[in-house]
């Protein structure tokens, strides 16, 4: 099944398993020629029109960005795609590249699938949901496969992997060319902050930026780093850098503040509903009949434990 593969791949593993141990911001490792030519020009040929139904975000509203999961059900290159990133042999093999065992393929390619993003399109700094619910899974690992024949670093949605995006006078940045393919594999922790900066393609381009992205688990979590349940977590941007005293703000300047306030309302907007979803399954909890009876149960140990707490 591994035939998929470029051959340099696994004879590579050891080699890609050092540089993904030795990286910097944090774990990761770049591969090209990561498939056979033949299966990226088909992957390329067969990649989905970008359609209005593909590209509500997690605000509710449409965006210049379509996500197609489950992949096998776009093409024949597709399904072989499908068939490979589920394959025991590819699993145990990216496991040693980056030393997590007993990974777990997701068949629904929650947060995944292809990719596409159109110009002006970008994707703030963040560190990914760690746990799938659906299967109770720990989240560990994302692959990342490129389908651009031509991308220029000029041209913007470099993949930029950061060290402390909170505080930009401590950030580093790892940038890496979106080209075809070219796969990156990252570990998914607390650190891992990655993003890509605003598409801006020439006039005379009509493509777009297309990747394919495909998330692994594992049942147990992290022996170090694990953090309670958490969904993506993003740092919005800052100013930008030309905005200081004496300035005189042009209106292509309004536009772009406006831009950055208004997707501060909608982050705002999503986090107090996520908030109000998590105090409601709160509620259910708490007037369950088990919880009462949980909590009766235990109302002596609690009121002794009270007691030495005063003592």
């Amino acid at each position: 099944m591994t035939g998929l593969l470029h051959p340099d791949i696994p004879a590579r593993a050891s080699l890609l398993a050092e540089s993904f141990a030795a990286a910097r911001p944090f774990r990761h490792v770049v591969m090209d020629d990561f498939l056979e030519p033949e299966i990226i020009a088909a992957l390329i040929a067969e990649f989905p029109s970008f359609r209005r139904e593909n590209a509500v975000n997690e605000h509710g509203t449409v965006g210049r960005k379509a996500a197609v999961p489950r992949l096998a059900a776009i093409g024949p290159a597709y399904r072989e795609l499908d068939r490979l990133l589920q394959h025991a042999s590819f699993l145990q093999l990216i496991g040693h590249i980056a030393g997590i065992r007993n990974l777990v393929y997701d068949p629904d390619y929650v947060g995944g699938g292809t990719h596409e993003n159109l110009d002006g399109q970008d994707l703030d700094v963040h560190v990914d949901f760690n746990f799938l619910p659906s299967l109770r899974l720990y989240r560990r690992l994302n692959l990342i496969l490129f389908l651009n024949r031509e991308w220029r670093e000029d041209w913007g949605g470099c993949l930029a992997l950061h060290k402390n995006p909170w505080n930009p006078g401590e950030d580093s940045v790892s940038s890496i060319l979106p080209i075809a393919n070219r796969a990156v594999l990252f570990e998914t922790t607390e650190q891992s902050w990655h993003g890509f900066s605003r598409i801006a393609l020439p006039a005379d381009y009509s493509g777009s930026r297309k990747s394919i992205a495909v998330y692994y688990y594992t049942a147990a979590p992290p022996e170090q780093g694990a953090a309670p349940s958490h969904g993506t977590v993003y740092v919005p941007q800052p100013l930008p850098s030309r905005l200081r005293a004496g300035y005189t703000l042009r209106d292509e300047d309004i536009h772009e503040l406006q831009d950055l306030w208004d997707r501060r309302t909608e982050q705002v907007h999503f986090l107090y509903r996520r908030e109000l979803e998590f105090s409601e399954a709160l509620d259910i909890i708490r007037n369950s009949r088990s919880f009462r009876l949980a909590h009766a149960l235990t109302r002596p140990a609690r009121a002794i434990k009270g007691i030495l707490r005063r003592r």
